[in-house]
């Protein structure tokens, strides 16, 4: 199978909810890390020195990108929920 008729195919046939949910939750996931750059480039609240001056700065910031990454990820992921369910009936 070729590469066109392989997306030939895929627009043919109807998105499922799980594809659209992926879609979703890989944008949600992107916002998070988008706005968690923002949080350490603009940093009102000095989080960069809070990170820098803990004991493990390179575990706390992971724990920061993943905390907003998965909270991000799962919001957009219920959302879109929502948005297919609308758009299904």
């Amino acid at each position: 199978m070729s590469l066109k008729n392989a997306f030939e195919k895929a627009s043919t046939q109807p998105s499922s909810l799980v594809c659209e949910l992926i879609g979703q939750t890989a944008m949600g996931v992107a916002v998070g890390l988008g706005f968690c750059l923002l949080i350490a480039l603009i940093d009102p609240s000095h989080v960069t020195s809070l990170i820098a001056h803990n004991a493990e700065p390179r575990t706390t910031a992971i724990i920061l990108v993943s905390f907003f990454a998965l909270a991000f990820g799962a919001g957009a992921t219920l959302t879109g929920m929502v948005l297919v369910a609308i758009r299904r009936r």
